[in-house]
């Protein structure tokens, strides 16, 4: 990036129409975080630690609102899982001073695969193993989070929530997402306000799926031209062509409306066929309220 930019900047390459008022946005997240827990019964929260970003920030934010002695960050190693990642994700533990608990999910995912592999059939795709180790993550997140007596917080961002880069109930099931409306540039700046380690802040985005594995190369593209283009097509609801004459790639434009269209069914609850006069998730949308005490 020339010229120039917000603190920090330096460290990630920026789109000029993603810049944000990261104080702002600071606090906004930490109330959001109070207030969804409040309005739940709980003074806990859950998270699970990857070592990325994305998780760090989520979980410098719920220290802020809430504690950190009262925030449980599980890290969960797969046998193939990066070192240096595990010891990024215990760096913050050290920053913040948070109970933290380690879980290998090694014998829960090759157990499982050893299991129900037929003889002759071919080894599961590295996609598939990926998605079952997002979703045994969250599996240990929700059981932890039932003696922790906490929520579990979502840290899935706006980029990847928008183009579906997620596993349907793995890691994007949560009570709350308080990151879930910050582009990955944005997040990025936001990161730098909070005091995330510089290095987790500048190494490429992965999620440590499988060795080598990063978000950028099995998406096909930057960050930072991924978001200046869902900015201009979501929040600004530029159609095709005046995104064309703003000079994005017309291919370009098409394989990621594809993307936001067909991950649609993952940013909605599941429908329910409407029987009744009243039903959960469309008539019925009660605000969650805390329970009086003695109920």
């Amino acid at each position: 990036m020339s010229g120039p930019g917000p603190k920090g900047s330096a460290l990630f390459e920026l789109p000029p129409e993603l810049a944000i008022d990261t104080r702002v946005a600071r606090r906004i997240m930490v109330g959001f975080v109070r207030g969804q827990l409040r309005q739940a019964g709980f003074e806990r929260a859950v998270l699970g630690l990857s070592g990325g970003i994305d998780s760090a920030v989520v979980a410098f934010l719920v220290a802020e609102a809430i504690g950190p002695e009262r925030l449980l960050c599980v890290l969960m190693p797969y046998r193939t899982s990066s070192a240096a990642s595990l010891d990024d994700a215990r760096s913050v533990v050290e920053r913040l001073g948070c109970p933290s608990r380690v879980v290998d999910i090694t014998p829960i995912v090759d157990g499982y695969f050893a299991t129900v592999s037929a003889p002759g059939e071919p080894e599961p795709s590295s996609l598939r193993r990926g998605n079952f180790m997002a979703r045994a993550r969250m599996a240990v997140l929700y059981d932890l989070s039932a003696a922790w007596r906490g929520l579990v917080v979502g840290t899935g961002n706006k980029t990847e929530v928008l183009i579906g880069y997620t596993t349907h109930f793995g890691d994007d099931a949560c009570a709350f997402d308080p990151v879930g409306d910050l582009y990955k540039s944005q997040l990025r700046q936001v990161a730098v306000e909070l005091g995330v380690p510089d290095r987790i802040i500048a190494k490429p985005p992965t999620a440590d799926l499988w060795p080598g594995q990063t978000d950028e190369a099995e998406v096909g593209v930057s960050y930072a031209e991924l978001d200046r283009l869902l900015y201009w097509m979501v929040d600004r609801r530029r159609s095709t062509a005046e995104l064309v004459e703003r000079g994005f790639d017309p291919a370009f434009v098409e394989r990621v409306a594809r993307m936001v269209a067909g991950a649609e069914f993952k940013r909605q609850v599941p429908p329910i066929a409407k029987l009744g006069p009243r039903t959960s998730g469309v008539d019925y949308l009660y605000p969650r309220r805390r329970p009086a005490p003695g109920t």
